[in-house]
C-alpha cells in the first residue's frame, strides 16, 4: 500500500496531555509516536491536528461542577465533560517531544471556541462549523487520507467519519492509534465498517 501523491497522513492530537502522565491520558498513548514518525517518512504530505482549548472551555467538567467523564447537555447535543486538558499555551497542549516530522504542511487547531468542543479535525461538534481542513485538502488535490493518533474512539473516529462524508477515502491505521476505552473503541470500529472506512496496520503501509 505505497502512499502516492494524492495520499495524505492526518496525525490526530499527538499531544502531551493525551500521553501517560497527561491530564487526559490515553492508555499507551505515547506508543503511537514512534510508528507515526515511521509512517510520516513514507508520506509526502502530512497534517497535524492539535486540541487547543481556552482555560474555561465549556466541555471541561470543572466548568459544570460535575465529575470528569459525566455526560452533559450542550446546545449541540450530548457532550462528555472532560478533565481540563490541552489548555492553550500550556505544556500539556504541546506535541509530544519525541514527535519528529520535518514536513508538516498544516496544523489544524481545534476546540479553541469556548462554546463548542471539536473532536473532528474537519468540523466542530455542532457538525456545522468547519475548521478549514476540508477546503484546504480539496485545494491540494488530496483523495485518500490515512489517519493515526489519539484517541481512536473520539478524535480519530470523528475525523475519519467526516472525511468520508466530505468525499475523501479514509484509512485508519489502527495500531498507530490508541483508544480511551474498550467499549467506545468497539463502537468506532463498527462505525468504520458501516461507513466504509478502511482499517489497516502500520506494517501494511510500510511493507510496500
Amino acid at each position: 500500500m505505497t502512499p502516492d501523491a494524492q495520499d495524505w497522513l492526518l496525525i490526530i492530537d499527538p499531544q502531551v496531555d493525551f500521553c501517560p502522565g497527561g491530564a487526559l491520558a490515553v492508555p499507551e498513548g505515547d506508543q503511537v509516536i514512534a510508528p507515526i514518525n515511521a509512517l510520516a517518512a513514507r508520506f509526502a504530505h502530512c497534517v497535524l491536528s492539535q486540541d487547543w482549548h481556552p482555560h474555561d472551555h465549556a466541555s471541561f467538567a470543572s466548568q459544570h461542577g460535575v465529575a470528569p467523564f459525566s455526560l452533559i447537555q450542550m446546545p449541540y447535543g450530548d457532550q462528555v465533560a472532560w478533565p481540563d486538558h490541552c489548555v492553550q499555551d500550556t505544556p500539556g497542549a504541546q506535541f509530544h517531544p519525541d514527535l519528529k516530522i520535518a514536513h508538516v504542511q498544516k496544523i489544524i487547531r481545534k476546540g479553541a471556541n469556548r462554546e463548542i468542543d471539536s473532536y473532528s479535525a474537519f468540523l466542530e461538534n455542532d457538525h456545522v462549523t468547519p475548521t478549514g481542513l476540508g477546503p484546504y485538502l480539496e485545494r491540494q488535490g488530496a483523495k485518500r487520507l490515512f489517519l493515526a493518533g489519539l484517541a481512536l474512539d473520539y478524535c480519530v473516529r470523528f475525523t475519519a467519519e467526516d472525511a468520508v462524508r466530505l468525499g475523501f477515502d479514509a484509512v485508519v491505521i489502527v495500531d498507530a492509534c490508541r483508544a480511551i476505552a474498550a467499549e467506545t473503541q468497539a463502537a468506532a470500529m463498527q462505525s468504520f465498517e458501516r461507513l466504509g472506512v478502511r482499517t489497516v496496520t502500520v506494517a501494511d503501509v510500510l511493507a510496500a
